[in-house]
């Protein structure tokens, strides 16, 4: 049986960047062992259904086809990750609102705001210059996935 559109697809992954350096991982042992571990994160093979976005399209497609005990590494550039930065998704707010906020804002921190998670690319006087791209976007990464179990869903025509 391999890995078709529609089909929840139970998975363990390894990302890395271009130079080796482990980013994420579902093996709690690799985790900690590249210093990426998250202690409230929960490890373990994910399930996803493929086709529906619920995972980074160029990971999708490379699932497609594979069988379960199968193992692939996959390069996939920033178009098929988490896509090129955005200058739109750069937004200034007044310096005051974090004020409000009881917030000292410094430049490499991330806050959560009303409009999702921002990193806090430059704080002047009078502003913060906040970065609302993902923090993965313009990078091409490199995945390890192993699937390892299949559940037939539904056909791709289903899922357009």
């Amino acid at each position: 049986m391999k890995v078709e559109y529609g089909d929840i697809v139970l998975f363990n992954y390894v990302g890395k960047f271009e130079n080796g350096e482990v980013f994420d991982t579902s093996y709690e042992d690799l985790a900690r062992e590249n210093g990426v571990y998250v202690e409230e994160r929960e490890y373990g093979p994910l399930w996803a259904t493929v086709g529906v976005g619920e995972i980074i399209p160029g990971l999708e497609e490379a699932m497609i086809g594979m069988e379960p005990g199968e193992k692939k590494t996959v390069i996939l550039p920033p178009e098929k990750a988490y896509g090129m930065p955005s200058p739109d998704l750069l937004v200034t707010v007044p310096r005051e609102e974090f004020s409000k906020a009881g917030l000292e804002p410094r430049k490499g921190l991330y806050v959560m705001t009303d409009s999702g998670i921002a990193k806090i690319v430059e704080v002047k006087e009078d502003g913060v210059l906040l970065d609302f791209n993902h923090p993965l976007a313009g990078k091409t990464l490199i995945f390890e996935v192993e699937v390892l179990e299949i559940k037939k869903g539904t056909s791709k025509a289903e899922l357009d």
